[in-house]
């Protein structure tokens, strides 16, 4: 498969994205996306933090094609709390080249968990960071919850919250018994300041096989995304366990600025995606560790068959 179906920089909702400098494996996964609107069919929920511009799967799709990616992850976005509709319906759209991670709260029944899986849903997010939420007793609370009622589809229990909860939980997260995916590096940093206890205790869930990690979203860590600290950081993480290892894109990149009322129309932030596969290369030279991390880890764990 070539490196993508694009030689030369391609734009799409005002940014500009490179070409891709390297031979994208066939079936490469971009395990962190989300979809946006129309708002008129997708509407909101009333208590959500932001709202997002429109970023509708036609657009995502526009973007795999310049980045040579054949399979794709779709999260269900905060601003539309539980009504996973617009997650669902892109799924069937994608038929069967899609997966997603869903949201769900006390009111969602085994029988809506059934059809989800059905339509490709293979794990559930527990969104922290985004709600505000830095109490460990809740974090711990929600895992053990998220583990129980996700155990028996075999999915997953998917995870953005800040190093120190990632450090006070880890433990919860050791003993659960199912799979935990940690968004965003955890946001982690190698620094001797906060991020270092939230580091150490994801190497220990890693070596031990009780979490994976996304290699996504690198320019919310400290440093930025191409700084040396977010290299290390990266090859530290794969270094720890190859085999629990993801990476995704965060298209179309949600929170951009948040200091306005909640109905203001929230912009994205403007991230180059071909610069950003480019990088996750430069992190991962090694031709076949690269599909490892693109390919089958993304099979195994959303269950690509």
């Amino acid at each position: 498969m070539p490196a993508s179906t694009h030689t030369a920089p391609h734009s799409l909702l005002g940014v500009t994205h490179q070409a891709v400098d390297f031979d994208v494996p066939a079936l490469a996964c971009d395990c962190h996306t989300h979809v946006f609107g129309p708002a008129h069919l997708y509407p909101y929920a009333a208590k959500r933090r932001y709202t997002p511009a429109e970023a509708p799967l036609t657009d995502l799709q526009a973007l795999h094609r310049h980045l040579g990616i054949g399979r794709v992850v779709i999260v269900q976005p905060s601003p539309y709390g539980t009504d996973n509709s617009v997650t669902l319906d892109a799924l069937r759209q994608l038929q069967g080249r899609g997966r997603a991670v869903a949201v769900i709260d006390e009111h969602t029944g085994d029988d809506e968990l059934a059809r989800m899986h059905e339509a490709g849903v293979r794990g559930i997010r527990l969104n922290l960071e985004t709600e505000g939420i830095s109490d460990p007793a809740y974090a711990r609370r929600q895992l053990q919850w998220a583990a129980r009622r996700v155990g028996p589809l075999g999915w997953h229990v998917q995870i953005f919250t800040n190093p120190a909860v990632l450090a006070a939980a880890a433990d919860t997260i050791a003993g659960l018994g199912v799979a935990v995916v940690v968004d965003h590096f955890g946001r982690t940093s190698m620094d001797a300041g906060s991020g270092r206890p939230g580091l150490q205790a994801l190497l220990e869930l890693l070596r031990s096989g009780a979490a994976w990690v996304k290699l996504s979203a690198p320019y919310r860590l400290p440093g930025g995304p191409d700084s040396p600290q977010v290299s290390e950081l990266a090859r530290a993480l794969i270094e720890a366990n190859p085999d629990h290892m993801l990476w995704g894109s965060d298209w179309p990149h949600p929170g951009g600025a948040r200091n306005g009322p909640v109905d203001a129309i929230e912009p994205f932030q403007s991230i180059d995606d071909g610069h950003a596969l480019n990088r996750f290369a430069a992190w991962v030279p090694d031709r076949a560790l690269r599909e490892k991390i693109l390919v089958h880890n993304p099979a195994r764990l959303y269950d690509y068959r």
